[in-house]
Protein backbone atom coordinates (compact mmCIF):
# COMPACT_ATOMS: atom_id res chain seq x y z
CA UNK A 1 0.00 0.00 0.00
CA UNK A 2 1.53 3.50 -1.12
CA UNK A 3 1.64 5.62 1.85
CA UNK A 4 2.37 9.19 2.21
CA UNK A 5 5.67 9.73 3.85
CA UNK A 6 3.85 11.86 6.65
CA UNK A 7 1.34 9.18 6.57
CA UNK A 8 -2.19 8.55 5.12
CA UNK A 9 -2.87 6.71 1.75
CA UNK A 10 -2.78 9.20 -1.47
CA UNK A 11 -6.18 7.49 -3.31
CA UNK A 12 -8.14 7.95 -0.59
CA UNK A 13 -7.24 12.11 -0.49
CA UNK A 14 -9.64 14.27 -2.74
CA UNK A 15 -8.54 15.25 -5.74
CA UNK A 16 -8.06 18.95 -4.89
CA UNK A 17 -5.99 17.68 -2.12
CA UNK A 18 -4.12 15.52 -4.59
CA UNK A 19 -3.22 18.27 -6.70
CA UNK A 20 -2.29 20.37 -3.85
CA UNK A 21 0.10 17.98 -2.96
CA UNK A 22 1.60 17.59 -5.96
CA UNK A 23 2.14 21.35 -6.83
CA UNK A 24 3.50 21.88 -3.03
CA UNK A 25 5.88 18.89 -4.16
CA UNK A 26 4.88 17.24 -1.06
CA UNK A 27 4.45 14.60 -3.35
CA UNK A 28 5.38 13.63 -7.01
CA UNK A 29 3.18 12.65 -9.33
CA UNK A 30 4.63 9.64 -9.93
CA UNK A 31 4.24 8.51 -6.62
CA UNK A 32 0.50 9.81 -6.88
CA UNK A 33 -0.25 7.22 -9.94
CA UNK A 34 2.01 4.71 -8.21
CA UNK A 35 -0.65 4.46 -5.32
CA UNK A 36 -3.50 4.39 -7.91
CA UNK A 37 -1.85 1.54 -9.71
CA UNK A 38 -1.68 -0.30 -6.47
CA UNK A 39 -5.04 0.29 -5.65
CA UNK A 40 -6.16 -1.10 -9.24
CA UNK A 41 -4.04 -3.90 -8.89
CA UNK A 42 -5.82 -4.82 -5.52
CA UNK A 43 -9.41 -3.96 -6.27
CA UNK A 44 -9.98 -3.96 -9.78
CA UNK A 45 -9.94 -7.71 -10.18
CA UNK A 46 -13.00 -8.12 -8.21
CA UNK A 47 -15.13 -5.35 -9.66
CA UNK A 48 -13.72 -5.35 -13.36
CA UNK A 49 -14.49 -1.31 -13.63
CA UNK A 50 -11.55 -0.38 -15.12
CA UNK A 51 -10.87 -1.92 -18.72
CA UNK A 52 -7.40 -1.14 -19.81
CA UNK A 53 -5.18 0.18 -17.75
CA UNK A 54 -2.69 2.56 -18.86
CA UNK A 55 -0.05 2.33 -16.71
CA UNK A 56 2.83 2.84 -18.62
CA UNK A 57 1.26 5.91 -20.05
CA UNK A 58 0.27 7.29 -16.51
CA UNK A 59 3.70 6.99 -15.05
CA UNK A 60 5.14 8.41 -18.46
CA UNK A 61 2.59 11.24 -18.16
CA UNK A 62 3.35 11.70 -14.10
CA UNK A 63 7.30 11.26 -14.85
CA UNK A 64 6.97 14.30 -17.48
CA UNK A 65 4.99 16.00 -15.43
CA UNK A 66 7.63 16.34 -12.32
CA UNK A 67 10.22 17.19 -14.68
CA UNK A 68 8.72 20.23 -16.44
CA UNK A 69 7.04 21.04 -12.94
CA UNK A 70 3.56 19.97 -12.19
CA UNK A 71 1.11 22.97 -12.63
CA UNK A 72 -2.48 23.22 -13.04
CA UNK A 73 -5.52 22.39 -10.59
CA UNK A 74 -5.67 19.35 -11.32
CA UNK A 75 -2.21 18.44 -11.09
CA UNK A 76 -0.80 14.50 -11.31
CA UNK A 77 -4.77 13.36 -10.42
CA UNK A 78 -5.66 9.88 -12.48
CA UNK A 79 -8.68 9.79 -13.92
CA UNK A 80 -10.93 7.29 -15.38
CA UNK A 81 -12.67 7.74 -18.96
CA UNK A 82 -15.25 5.92 -19.92
CA UNK A 83 -15.30 3.47 -22.98
CA UNK A 84 -16.98 5.31 -25.41
CA UNK A 85 -15.01 8.62 -24.81
CA UNK A 86 -11.75 9.14 -26.44
CA UNK A 87 -8.13 8.67 -25.52
CA UNK A 88 -5.44 9.44 -28.39
CA UNK A 89 -3.55 6.54 -28.87
CA UNK A 90 -5.94 3.96 -26.82
CA UNK A 91 -8.77 1.82 -28.52
CA UNK A 92 -12.05 3.19 -27.95
CA UNK A 93 -13.92 -0.17 -28.13
CA UNK A 94 -17.68 1.26 -26.80
CA UNK A 95 -17.87 -2.61 -25.37
CA UNK A 96 -18.10 -4.19 -28.62
CA UNK A 97 -16.05 -6.90 -30.21
CA UNK A 98 -16.28 -5.03 -33.52
CA UNK A 99 -14.33 -2.04 -32.02
CA UNK A 100 -11.77 -3.61 -30.31
CA UNK A 101 -9.20 -2.77 -32.10
CA UNK A 102 -10.65 1.25 -33.12
CA UNK A 103 -7.72 3.26 -32.01
CA UNK A 104 -8.36 6.69 -31.35
CA UNK A 105 -6.48 9.62 -32.97
CA UNK A 106 -6.51 11.84 -30.54
CA UNK A 107 -8.35 13.00 -27.13
CA UNK A 108 -11.38 13.84 -27.02
CA UNK A 109 -12.45 17.51 -25.95
CA UNK A 110 -13.14 16.49 -22.08
CA UNK A 111 -10.30 14.74 -21.80
CA UNK A 112 -7.68 16.73 -23.90
CA UNK A 113 -9.16 19.67 -21.07
CA UNK A 114 -8.51 17.27 -18.50
CA UNK A 115 -4.76 16.71 -19.55
CA UNK A 116 -4.62 20.54 -20.11
CA UNK A 117 -5.28 21.27 -16.17
CA UNK A 118 -2.61 18.23 -15.19
CA UNK A 119 -4.84 15.42 -14.68
CA UNK A 120 -3.62 11.74 -15.65
CA UNK A 121 -5.76 9.26 -17.56
CA UNK A 122 -5.49 5.89 -15.82
CA UNK A 123 -7.38 3.93 -17.51
CA UNK A 124 -10.32 3.07 -19.62
CA UNK A 125 -13.37 2.19 -17.45
CA UNK A 126 -16.62 -0.31 -18.34
CA UNK A 127 -20.28 0.69 -20.06
CA UNK A 128 -23.00 -1.59 -21.29
CA UNK A 129 -21.99 -2.60 -24.84
CA UNK A 130 -22.47 0.88 -27.01
CA UNK A 131 -24.69 2.24 -24.11
CA UNK A 132 -27.51 0.49 -25.39
CA UNK A 133 -27.29 -3.04 -23.61
CA UNK A 134 -29.15 -1.84 -20.90
CA UNK A 135 -28.60 0.62 -17.46
CA UNK A 136 -26.21 -2.35 -15.75
CA UNK A 137 -22.82 -2.00 -16.67
CA UNK A 138 -21.95 -5.19 -18.97
CA UNK A 139 -20.14 -5.24 -21.96
CA UNK A 140 -19.54 -8.13 -24.87
CA UNK A 141 -16.15 -7.48 -24.65
CA UNK A 142 -15.13 -6.49 -20.76
CA UNK A 143 -18.06 -8.35 -19.22
CA UNK A 144 -20.12 -7.10 -15.65
CA UNK A 145 -18.91 -4.75 -13.17
CA UNK A 146 -19.16 -5.65 -10.32
CA UNK A 147 -21.37 -3.09 -7.64
CA UNK A 148 -18.49 -2.74 -4.82
CA UNK A 149 -20.81 -2.11 -1.51
CA UNK A 150 -23.10 -5.05 -2.66
CA UNK A 151 -22.54 -7.88 -5.82
CA UNK A 152 -26.38 -8.59 -5.71
CA UNK A 153 -27.18 -5.23 -7.41
CA UNK A 154 -26.10 -3.19 -10.01
CA UNK A 155 -23.73 -0.30 -10.05
CA UNK A 156 -25.54 1.31 -12.56
CA UNK A 157 -24.49 2.64 -15.79
CA UNK A 158 -23.78 3.78 -18.47
CA UNK A 159 -20.68 5.21 -16.82
CA UNK A 160 -20.93 2.18 -14.05
CA UNK A 161 -17.09 1.95 -14.73
CA UNK A 162 -16.20 5.15 -13.48
CA UNK A 163 -18.84 5.13 -10.59
CA UNK A 164 -17.00 2.09 -8.99
CA UNK A 165 -13.66 3.56 -9.70
CA UNK A 166 -13.85 6.42 -7.95
CA UNK A 167 -15.76 4.95 -5.43
CA UNK A 168 -13.00 2.31 -4.62
CA UNK A 169 -10.16 4.72 -5.23
CA UNK A 170 -9.30 3.63 -8.29
CA UNK A 171 -9.10 6.80 -9.33
CA UNK A 172 -9.89 10.55 -7.69
CA UNK A 173 -12.31 11.30 -11.06
CA UNK A 174 -13.94 9.45 -13.69
CA UNK A 175 -15.00 11.21 -16.68
CA UNK A 176 -18.35 9.61 -18.62
CA UNK A 177 -21.59 10.86 -20.04
CA UNK A 178 -25.64 11.06 -19.01
CA UNK A 179 -28.32 11.67 -21.84
CA UNK A 180 -31.03 10.06 -18.80
CA UNK A 181 -29.26 9.34 -15.77
CA UNK A 182 -25.98 7.65 -17.39
CA UNK A 183 -23.71 9.56 -15.09
CA UNK A 184 -26.07 10.02 -12.37
CA UNK A 185 -27.19 6.84 -11.60
CA UNK A 186 -23.72 4.77 -10.93
CA UNK A 187 -22.95 8.06 -8.74
CA UNK A 188 -25.88 7.44 -6.83
CA UNK A 189 -25.73 3.39 -6.70
CA UNK A 190 -22.09 4.07 -5.93
CA UNK A 191 -22.33 6.15 -3.07
CA UNK A 192 -20.59 9.14 -5.28
CA UNK A 193 -20.97 12.78 -6.48
CA UNK A 194 -21.93 13.17 -10.90
CA UNK A 195 -22.63 15.91 -12.71
CA UNK A 196 -24.47 15.97 -15.55
CA UNK A 197 -23.59 19.65 -17.41
CA UNK A 198 -26.49 21.65 -19.17
CA UNK A 199 -25.98 20.69 -22.78
CA UNK A 200 -23.76 23.16 -24.43
CA UNK A 201 -21.71 23.58 -21.50
CA UNK A 202 -18.66 21.59 -22.32
CA UNK A 203 -17.14 20.53 -25.97
CA UNK A 204 -17.72 16.82 -27.05
CA UNK A 205 -17.01 14.40 -29.81
CA UNK A 206 -19.55 11.40 -29.83
CA UNK A 207 -19.00 10.72 -33.29
CA UNK A 208 -18.49 6.77 -33.94
CA UNK A 209 -16.25 6.71 -37.16
CA UNK A 210 -16.56 10.03 -39.74
CA UNK A 211 -20.21 11.06 -39.07
CA UNK A 212 -22.21 13.13 -36.80
CA UNK A 213 -24.73 11.32 -34.53
CA UNK A 214 -28.89 12.33 -35.23
CA UNK A 215 -30.37 14.82 -34.00
CA UNK A 216 -31.36 13.67 -30.51
CA UNK A 217 -27.89 12.19 -29.57
CA UNK A 218 -26.66 15.54 -30.43
CA UNK A 219 -29.18 17.58 -28.08
CA UNK A 220 -29.41 14.58 -25.01
CA UNK A 221 -26.01 13.33 -24.57
CA UNK A 222 -23.53 15.07 -22.91
CA UNK A 223 -20.13 14.49 -20.96
CA UNK A 224 -20.00 14.54 -17.56
CA UNK A 225 -17.50 14.14 -14.13
CA UNK A 226 -17.88 12.11 -11.31
CA UNK A 227 -15.59 12.61 -8.04
CA UNK A 228 -15.91 11.11 -4.43
CA UNK A 229 -17.06 15.02 -2.93
CA UNK A 230 -18.64 17.82 -4.58
CA UNK A 231 -16.01 20.23 -4.31
CA UNK A 232 -14.24 17.92 -6.74
CA UNK A 233 -16.83 18.19 -9.27
CA UNK A 234 -16.59 21.75 -9.10
CA UNK A 235 -12.82 21.76 -9.74
CA UNK A 236 -13.76 19.26 -12.98
CA UNK A 237 -16.57 21.31 -14.07
CA UNK A 238 -14.67 24.61 -13.89
CA UNK A 239 -11.43 22.99 -15.91
CA UNK A 240 -14.20 20.88 -18.78
CA UNK A 241 -16.58 24.40 -18.96
CA UNK A 242 -16.07 26.25 -22.43
CA UNK A 243 -16.09 26.88 -26.19
CA UNK A 244 -14.19 24.65 -28.76
CA UNK A 245 -13.79 25.31 -32.36
CA UNK A 246 -14.12 20.87 -32.20
CA UNK A 247 -17.98 21.86 -31.27
CA UNK A 248 -20.00 24.32 -32.07
CA UNK A 249 -22.76 23.56 -29.78
CA UNK A 250 -20.31 24.48 -26.73
CA UNK A 251 -21.40 28.38 -25.86
CA UNK A 252 -19.52 31.35 -24.35
CA UNK A 253 -21.16 31.47 -20.63
CA UNK A 254 -19.75 32.32 -17.19
CA UNK A 255 -18.56 29.46 -15.08
CA UNK A 256 -21.81 31.65 -11.92
CA UNK A 257 -24.36 33.59 -12.59
CA UNK A 258 -26.00 36.25 -10.31
CA UNK A 259 -27.81 35.55 -6.92
CA UNK A 260 -31.07 33.31 -7.29
CA UNK A 261 -34.00 33.02 -4.74
CA UNK A 262 -32.82 30.42 -2.83
CA UNK A 263 -36.34 28.49 -3.24
CA UNK A 264 -36.14 24.48 -3.65
CA UNK A 265 -39.10 22.49 -5.40
CA UNK A 266 -38.71 18.91 -3.15
CA UNK A 267 -40.19 16.19 -5.78
CA UNK A 268 -39.91 13.25 -3.87
CA UNK A 269 -42.20 11.12 -6.23
CA UNK A 270 -41.99 12.50 -9.58
CA UNK A 271 -45.45 12.20 -11.60
CA UNK A 272 -47.07 10.60 -8.14
CA UNK A 273 -46.42 7.11 -9.65
CA UNK A 274 -44.21 5.47 -6.86
CA UNK A 275 -41.30 5.91 -5.07
CA UNK A 276 -39.69 3.48 -2.33
CA UNK A 277 -39.85 4.80 1.10
CA UNK A 278 -35.67 4.48 1.40
CA UNK A 279 -34.99 6.69 -1.61
CA UNK A 280 -38.27 8.93 -0.68
CA UNK A 281 -37.01 9.49 2.72
CA UNK A 282 -33.06 10.01 1.39
CA UNK A 283 -35.20 13.28 0.09
CA UNK A 284 -37.01 14.46 2.93
CA UNK A 285 -33.80 14.40 4.49
CA UNK A 286 -31.60 16.96 2.03
CA UNK A 287 -34.82 19.01 1.66
CA UNK A 288 -34.07 19.24 6.08
CA UNK A 289 -30.85 19.90 5.25
CA UNK A 290 -31.12 22.82 2.95
CA UNK A 291 -33.83 24.21 5.03
CA UNK A 292 -31.84 24.47 8.09
CA UNK A 293 -29.40 26.06 5.63
CA UNK A 294 -31.43 28.57 4.68
CA UNK A 295 -33.25 26.97 1.93
CA UNK A 296 -36.71 27.95 1.27
CA UNK A 297 -38.53 24.29 0.57
CA UNK A 298 -41.78 24.23 -1.17
CA UNK A 299 -43.25 20.70 -2.18
CA UNK A 300 -44.34 20.31 -6.04
CA UNK A 301 -44.01 18.46 -8.87
CA UNK A 302 -42.19 18.98 -12.26
CA UNK A 303 -43.73 20.02 -15.25
CA UNK A 304 -44.57 18.25 -18.56
CA UNK A 305 -43.36 14.68 -17.59
CA UNK A 306 -45.14 12.64 -19.35
CA UNK A 307 -44.85 14.75 -22.96
CA UNK A 308 -40.96 14.49 -22.00
CA UNK A 309 -40.83 11.12 -21.29
CA UNK A 310 -42.75 9.97 -24.40
CA UNK A 311 -41.11 12.44 -26.85
CA UNK A 312 -37.75 11.17 -25.75
CA UNK A 313 -38.76 7.71 -26.61
CA UNK A 314 -40.28 8.59 -29.87
CA UNK A 315 -37.37 10.31 -31.33
CA UNK A 316 -34.58 8.11 -29.68
CA UNK A 317 -35.74 4.80 -31.33
CA UNK A 318 -36.87 6.73 -34.19
CA UNK A 319 -33.27 7.52 -34.93
CA UNK A 320 -31.67 4.00 -33.80
CA UNK A 321 -34.49 2.38 -36.27
CA UNK A 322 -32.43 2.72 -39.47
CA UNK A 323 -29.29 1.39 -38.35
CA UNK A 324 -30.88 -1.13 -35.58
CA UNK A 325 -30.22 -4.51 -37.88
CA UNK A 326 -26.93 -3.72 -38.21
CA UNK A 327 -26.66 -2.50 -34.27
CA UNK A 328 -28.33 -5.36 -33.09
CA UNK A 329 -25.43 -7.52 -34.32
CA UNK A 330 -23.35 -5.83 -32.66
CA UNK A 331 -24.34 -5.37 -29.03
CA UNK A 332 -23.60 -9.95 -28.34
CA UNK A 333 -25.62 -12.14 -26.56
CA UNK A 334 -29.26 -10.80 -25.54
CA UNK A 335 -27.49 -7.62 -26.21
CA UNK A 336 -30.02 -6.12 -28.21
CA UNK A 337 -32.72 -6.71 -25.52
CA UNK A 338 -33.13 -3.65 -24.05
CA UNK A 339 -33.68 -1.56 -27.18
CA UNK A 340 -36.16 -4.24 -28.59
CA UNK A 341 -37.85 -3.69 -25.64
CA UNK A 342 -37.70 0.00 -25.61
CA UNK A 343 -39.18 -0.05 -29.21
CA UNK A 344 -41.51 -2.17 -28.51
CA UNK A 345 -42.85 0.62 -25.69
CA UNK A 346 -42.31 3.47 -27.78
CA UNK A 347 -41.31 2.73 -31.63
CA UNK A 348 -40.23 4.73 -34.37
CA UNK A 349 -42.51 7.19 -35.98
CA UNK A 350 -42.69 8.99 -39.45
CA UNK A 351 -41.13 12.10 -40.25
CA UNK A 352 -44.67 14.16 -39.59
CA UNK A 353 -44.83 12.65 -36.29
CA UNK A 354 -41.05 13.07 -35.53
CA UNK A 355 -41.47 16.87 -36.50
CA UNK A 356 -44.26 17.25 -34.55
CA UNK A 357 -42.35 16.14 -31.46
CA UNK A 358 -39.22 18.43 -31.99
CA UNK A 359 -42.26 20.83 -31.33
CA UNK A 360 -43.18 18.96 -27.89
CA UNK A 361 -39.08 19.00 -27.00
CA UNK A 362 -39.16 23.19 -27.25
CA UNK A 363 -42.72 23.39 -25.20
CA UNK A 364 -40.91 20.53 -22.11
CA UNK A 365 -38.23 23.14 -22.23
CA UNK A 366 -40.25 26.16 -21.97
CA UNK A 367 -42.60 24.78 -18.94
CA UNK A 368 -38.97 23.85 -17.18
CA UNK A 369 -37.63 27.41 -17.54
CA UNK A 370 -40.99 28.65 -16.62
CA UNK A 371 -41.13 26.20 -13.73
CA UNK A 372 -37.47 26.90 -12.44
CA UNK A 373 -37.59 30.69 -12.85
CA UNK A 374 -40.51 30.21 -9.86
CA UNK A 375 -38.01 27.62 -8.14
CA UNK A 376 -34.21 27.52 -9.17
CA UNK A 377 -33.92 24.38 -7.45
CA UNK A 378 -35.28 21.18 -7.85
CA UNK A 379 -34.45 18.35 -5.55
CA UNK A 380 -35.60 14.79 -6.33
CA UNK A 381 -34.59 11.23 -6.66
CA UNK A 382 -32.25 10.18 -9.03
CA UNK A 383 -33.76 6.35 -9.21
CA UNK A 384 -37.07 6.16 -7.34
CA UNK A 385 -36.30 2.59 -6.35
CA UNK A 386 -33.38 1.24 -4.50
CA UNK A 387 -30.77 -0.05 -6.86
CA UNK A 388 -32.16 -3.46 -8.60
CA UNK A 389 -30.37 -6.64 -9.16
CA UNK A 390 -28.00 -6.66 -12.23
CA UNK A 391 -29.73 -6.75 -15.72
CA UNK A 392 -32.87 -6.81 -14.41
CA UNK A 393 -34.02 -4.45 -17.19
CA UNK A 394 -33.35 -6.60 -19.77
CA UNK A 395 -34.58 -9.65 -18.49
CA UNK A 396 -38.41 -9.24 -19.15
CA UNK A 397 -41.09 -6.56 -19.54
CA UNK A 398 -41.82 -6.17 -15.72
CA UNK A 399 -38.28 -5.49 -14.98
CA UNK A 400 -37.75 -2.57 -18.21
CA UNK A 401 -40.27 -0.81 -16.89
CA UNK A 402 -39.14 -0.61 -13.15
CA UNK A 403 -35.98 0.43 -14.20
CA UNK A 404 -37.16 2.93 -16.78
CA UNK A 405 -39.81 4.27 -14.58
CA UNK A 406 -37.18 5.11 -11.77
CA UNK A 407 -34.99 6.62 -13.79
CA UNK A 408 -37.82 9.11 -15.09
CA UNK A 409 -36.27 12.52 -13.52
CA UNK A 410 -34.02 11.68 -15.01
CA UNK A 411 -34.72 11.25 -18.43
CA UNK A 412 -37.21 14.07 -18.27
CA UNK A 413 -34.17 16.23 -17.23
CA UNK A 414 -31.75 15.11 -20.29
CA UNK A 415 -34.85 15.77 -22.39
CA UNK A 416 -34.85 19.50 -21.39
CA UNK A 417 -31.13 19.98 -21.43
CA UNK A 418 -30.76 20.74 -17.78
CA UNK A 419 -27.87 20.69 -15.01
CA UNK A 420 -27.72 18.24 -12.59
CA UNK A 421 -26.18 17.34 -9.60
CA UNK A 422 -26.15 13.70 -7.91
CA UNK A 423 -25.04 13.73 -4.00
CA UNK A 424 -24.78 11.00 -1.64
CA UNK A 425 -27.08 11.41 1.65
CA UNK A 426 -25.94 8.13 3.74
CA UNK A 427 -25.98 4.67 3.80
CA UNK A 428 -28.99 2.67 4.01
CA UNK A 429 -28.93 -1.61 4.79
CA UNK A 430 -25.49 -1.79 3.33
CA UNK A 431 -26.47 0.36 0.43
CA UNK A 432 -25.44 4.15 -0.61
CA UNK A 433 -28.65 6.02 -0.78
CA UNK A 434 -28.41 10.09 -2.68
CA UNK A 435 -29.95 12.43 -4.28
CA UNK A 436 -29.85 15.02 -7.41
CA UNK A 437 -30.48 18.94 -7.63
CA UNK A 438 -31.63 20.03 -10.82
CA UNK A 439 -30.94 23.70 -11.78
CA UNK A 440 -31.52 26.21 -14.43
CA UNK A 441 -29.86 26.23 -17.75
CA UNK A 442 -26.23 27.13 -17.58
CA UNK A 443 -26.42 27.47 -13.65
CA UNK A 444 -24.39 24.13 -12.56
CA UNK A 445 -23.24 26.53 -9.88
CA UNK A 446 -26.17 26.80 -8.38
CA UNK A 447 -26.67 23.20 -7.92
CA UNK A 448 -23.24 22.50 -6.95
CA UNK A 449 -24.16 24.75 -4.04
CA UNK A 450 -26.82 22.75 -2.83
CA UNK A 451 -25.02 19.99 -2.96
CA UNK A 452 -22.54 20.89 -1.44
CA UNK A 453 -24.55 22.04 1.47
CA UNK A 454 -26.01 18.27 1.48
CA UNK A 455 -22.92 16.41 1.51
CA UNK A 456 -21.21 18.33 4.56
CA UNK A 457 -23.58 16.17 6.47
CA UNK A 458 -22.36 12.82 4.95
CA UNK A 459 -19.51 11.08 6.40
CA UNK A 460 -17.77 10.00 3.81
CA UNK A 461 -16.90 6.28 3.28
CA UNK A 462 -15.28 4.35 0.51
CA UNK A 463 -16.71 0.62 0.56
CA UNK A 464 -15.05 -2.43 2.10
CA UNK A 465 -11.00 -2.77 1.54
CA UNK A 466 -10.01 -4.25 -1.53
CA UNK A 467 -12.77 -6.60 -1.98
CA UNK A 468 -16.31 -5.85 -1.90
CA UNK A 469 -18.93 -6.58 0.87
CA UNK A 470 -20.77 -10.13 0.58
CA UNK A 471 -24.31 -9.95 2.48
CA UNK A 472 -27.45 -11.78 1.98
CA UNK A 473 -30.03 -9.38 0.12
CA UNK A 474 -32.67 -8.45 2.92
Amino acid sequence: MQLHRNGGVMWEWTAAEQAAAVRSGRVTAVELVESHLERIAAVNPVVNAITQPLAERALAEAARADRDGARGPLAGVPFTVKESIAIGGVPTTHGAVRFEDFVAPRDAPPVARLRAAGAIPIGHSNMPTLTLAGMHTRSELFGDTVNPWDPAVTPGGSSGGDGVAVATGMAALGLGNDSGGSVRIPASFCGVAGLKPTSGRFPADHRIGPDDPPLGAQLFVVDGPLARTVGDLRSAFEVLAGTSPRDPRAVPVPLTGPPVPRRVAVVADPGGTGVDPVVGAAVEDAAAVLSDAGYEVVEADVPALDQALSAYGHMLMTEFAPSWPVVRTLLGAEGDRYIGMSMAKAGPVDVTEYLRLTGVLLGVRRAWAEFLDRFPLVLGPVFTARPPEPGLESRSREGHDLVTGAMRLCTATSFAGLPAVAVPTGVVDGLPVGVQLIGRAYREDVCLDAAEVVQRVVTPRTPAGSRPPRRCRP
